[in-house]
Order: structure tokens, then sequence, then C-alpha cells
């Protein structure tokens, strides 16, 4: 990752600059804002650690065209700086600053700092690349509309209310519910293997070409599971080869691919299931009209313990009103 360096003071730039080159990143420097905002705009970096007190194109004004610039790809800014009041924080952040580091710092505390900004920013590079893939596979068909935000929000809220529950708490931390919201999108990418003839029939599949749709699963969890394999301590695509291969499973054991029962079924898997369900209940197709929210719920309590784990049908009670919120926010536009 390149880093811009901003700083018209020759010490504190070289240092700056030594320090982040000895912690294994490249350098780009510049000697002021307005130098500064011109290689931003050419090179695009993604992190910019800059001086706030410079002629002419201040800290806070480079904040604040690069905010005003920057469009869909995020910048991570980060704004050296001796003053340290509330107000002094809150005037920084309310230009676009991310983060500080009070003068003097240290190689430690910039290391400490950096790390933070790379987290974040691979987490969003993680998010548009998943979500671009599950969105392709989603493109194929054309009555799908917003499902897959909306999917990645059920799952969310229903992860959080979950997490308040006695008997999940343990299981849902931070980290699952921020990677059941990014590798959720995920769930039915493997129907990109399979022929428009069956994906898109609008009529009910006789049993061989329900035999063929049940492979997606399949399908799904090879794609992810092959990028696990290049990438295996990233823990949201070992949550997306749950989710990919398991969201047609249920807790009765009836579902498939491998007619998991229970809590042999992953977490992730039964919570996005549950998502999946209240979405195609809600939401009108060529074959059938949309449920009410009343409906919906009355539905998914008659499949707990059946199709649906009662754990989290209790959680998606609790949290139903986030659930008719997420679907009116998200709403599709089909006549």
């Amino acid at each position: 990752m390149k880093i811009l360096v901003v700083d018209d003071e020759f010490a504190s730039r070289k240092k700056m600059e030594r320090l982040i080159q000895r912690l294994g990143y490249e350098t780009i420097v510049a000697e002021n804002g307005k130098e500064g905002w011109e290689i931003w705009k050419d090179e695009r970096v993604r992190m910019v650690i800059t001086d706030w007190n410079m002629p002419g194109i201040s800290g806070l004004n480079l904040c604040e065209k690069i905010r005003a610039s920057e469009g869909g790809q995020y910048t991570y800014l980060i704004m050296v700086t001796t003053r340290n009041a509330t107000d002094d924080i809150v005037i920084g952040m309310d230009a676009g600053a991310d983060d500080f580091i009070t003068k003097p710092f240290v190689k430690e505390e910039l290391a400490v700092r950096i790390r933070a900004a790379e987290r974040i920013l691979v987490f969003e590079t993680k998010d548009v690349v998943i979500f671009s893939m599950a969105k392709l596979a989603e493109s194929r068909d054309p009555e799908t509309g917003q499902h897959l935000e909306r999917i990645r929000y059920y799952a969310k809220a229903l992860a959080e209310s979950a997490a308040r529950t006695d008997n999940l708490s343990q299981k849902i931390d931070k980290v699952f519910i921020d990677n059941i919201f990014l590798s959720s999108p995920l769930h039915d990418i493997g129907k990109i293997g399979i022929p428009d003839f069956i994906l898109l029939k609008p009529a009910r599949l006789d049993d061989r070409e329900f035999t063929t749709m049940k492979k997606h699963t399949l399908i799904g969890f090879n794609t992810i599971n092959a990028a696990l394999e290049k990438f295996p301590r990233a823990n949201y695509l070992r949550m997306g080869t749950e989710i990919t291969l398991s969201h047609h499973e249920k807790f009765d054991g009836s579902g498939y691919p491998d007619g998991l029962k229970g809590e042999e079924i992953p977490l992730s898997a039964r919570v996005v299931t549950l998502a999946d369900i209240y979405d195609a209940l809600i939401s009108k197709r060529v074959y059938k009209e949309a449920h009410s929210p009343d409906v919906a719920k009355d539905m998914i309590i008659s499949e707990q313990g059946k199709h649906l784990d009662p754990n989290l049908v209790k959680a998606f009670l609790s949290a139903e009103d986030k659930f008719i919120e997420i679907a009116n926010q998200f709403k599709d536009d089909i006549g």
C-alpha cells in the first residue's frame, strides 16, 4: 500500500517517511498541501498522513478537498498535529479526518494507526469485491431486485438480535456480525452455474430440474472454497463457504445437500436461511403475490423446529420491526 505523506517541515516529513518505510509501506511525499492535493488527484492514494498546519492548503483544507472528490473509493486520512483539545479533534473530524497522531510521534504509535486504517480499507475492498461477485450471479434473474441488499441487512439484524439471547450470545460476536454482513450476499452465487432454462423457469421445476438446481449449493461452495485455499486466514471466506453450501439445510434434517440437522448446520447458514425465507415471503414474483409482514411472521413461526432454528425464530421476533424497516428501505420497483 502506498501512503502519501504531506508536511511542509523537512525534519518532520523525513522522520515520518523513514518510519513508514521501516514498517514496510511505500511512500509518496509532498512538501505542502497544494502538492499533496495534486499528487492525490493523480495517484488516488488510499491513505494520507498530513500535517495540520501548513501554508496555503492546510491539512484541514486538504481533508475537505479529498472528501469532496474521492467518489466511491474511500481515502483514509490521518492528521498529524500538536493539538489535542476536544474542540480541535471535532474540527478535524468535521473536515474529514479519520484519525490523529500527536507530535512528537513514535514508530509504535504510527504502526498501530496505520494497521487500523489498513483493516478498514481492506474490509471496504472485500465488501466491494464480494458484493460485485454476488451481483454477477443475481443479474441473471431480473426479478430479484434489491434482494442482496435486504439479505445482508436482515442477516446482520438477526445476528445482532441473536447475540442478545441466552442461547446464542456466546456464539455471536462483532466479528461474526461483520463477516455475515460481508458474506451473506454470496449465498446463491452458485446459481451462476445453473442453466437459464431451469433458473428462469416461471413454473414449478420437475424432479430432474430440481436436482440440477440443488447443485448451486455445491457450485457456490467450490467457488468460494477455491479462494479460501489461497487465503486460509480469511474468515469471511470461510463463513462464505458455510453459507453457500448449507443455506438450504433444514433444522429437522430434511434439507440439502447433506441433510444436516439442528446445530450440525453452521450458525451462519441458519441465520441466512431465515433471512432468505423472510425475503421470499414478503417479495412479489411472477408466480406469487407478496405476503404481508404479519403473514410472513406467522409462517416463520410455523417453521420453528422444522425448517428454522427455534432460537433464531425467537431472535427474529425481537428484530421484526428492523426487518420491516429494511424491507421498506430496499423495496423493489415491481408493478
